[in-house]
């Protein structure tokens, strides 16, 4: 079984709870302006942020994930944030386990769980629930190669039919990626996959999801902000913040957290000039890979249905978000 499925069940541990303790969802691509989003809901009701990001868990780096100041982190309770040494790596299903073990606990000091961040996977394993699909198994994909070869895919598929209808009605006779995947679920696992799936949907929770984005029309507005963003990560010492991870001696590029958006590039600007490093094209190839990174982050967020969406580059954004948020606001609403 894979480690999602062995690390919790998604289920709501808020069920039945009153909608000022109910979890609240922030999300939005890079430089949109959440930290100050979350900490301005903070000043209109108790709450302990839970950060939804991929990137702050890591100690030691902080100028290059914008992570919160610390007065910032003094003002509002905080979790998620410096776990982990960036020898280390964090998964989505960690991060599930370890938001559904916090949120009772914040609930049970009564506050209200606000979960803050932009990494997508992240929301979507929680929303979606853990796969239990199993990992890939390369002898048994060996042998089902070895089968269909003998047999022919279509009499994979008939297999397939015989062990999940449901999931074979939906695949093509000939298309072998899927059959070969679908029947080896079913083999290492005793089930259809069709009904882990089921299960899986079963198990994401249903927080209400607000999206701080640009509009179509603000794609400017947003590059102006990121490249402001990096060129002030630069001149708080970004590049120093670098050198001293890689003067640990147990970190490299191969790692999630020196994969980071950022980092990368700094990294490897270092490697070519470590004395006197290109700042002019750190700022180029930093602020491109961020825009990628936003561009990413907005496409995910577009194919989360349910979300409220709140104009990022709108000048009351800000009084729009707290409103949405507004629990006692949200209640009077649905009673008139």
């Amino acid at each position: 079984m894979s480690e999602a499925s062995a690390s919790t069940t998604a289920s709501d541990p808020s069920a039945g709870l009153p909608p000022a303790l109910r979890p609240l969802c922030l999300a939005g691509p890079t430089g949109c302006g959440k930290t100050a989003a979350a900490l301005a809901i903070a000043g209109r009701q108790p709450v302990e942020i839970i950060s939804v990001d991929s990137a702050l868990v890591y100690r030691g780096m902080d100028i290059g994930t914008a992570k919160p100041t610390p007065a910032e982190l003094a003002a509002v309770p905080h979790h998620l944030i410096d776990l982990l040494e960036p020898t280390e790596s964090y998964s989505a299903a960690q991060f599930v386990r370890d938001t559904l073990r916090l949120v009772p606990e914040i609930q049970a000091r009564g506050a209200r769980p606000l979960l803050v961040g932009g990494t997508m996977l992240y929301f979507k394993a929680l929303f979606d629930g853990l796969s239990e699909l199993p990992q890939a198994d390369p002898a048994l994909r060996a042998q089902l190669d070895a089968e269909a070869a003998r047999d022919g895919w279509p009499a994979m598929h008939a297999r397939l039919a015989a062990l999940d209808p449901e999931t074979a009605a939906r695949l093509a006779p000939l298309d072998a990626q899927r059959i070969q995947r679908a029947l080896e679920v079913c083999l290492l696992s005793g089930e259809p996959m069709s009904a882990l799936y089921r299960r899986q949907r079963a198990q994401g929770v249903d927080w209400p999801l607000i999206s701080l984005e640009p509009s179509d029309a603000a794609r400017a507005w947003l590059h102006r902000r990121l490249a402001q963003r990096f060129d002030l990560m630069i001149e708080q010492g970004f590049i120093d913040e670098v050198r001293r991870l890689r003067a640990r001696g147990d970190l490299h590029l191969g790692l999630p957290s020196m994969r980071c958006v950022g980092y990368r590039q700094a990294w490897e600007l270092l490697d070519a000039n470590e004395a006197a490093p290109d700042l002019a094209a750190l700022r180029e190839l930093g602020t491109a890979a961020t825009r990628q990174l936003a561009k990413r982050q907005i496409t995910w967020l577009r194919s989360m249905p349910a979300r409220r969406v709140v104009a990022a580059e709108a000048p009351d954004a800000l009084e729009r978000l707290i409103a949405l948020a507004d629990v006692n606001a949200n209640a009077n609403a649905s009673a008139g």
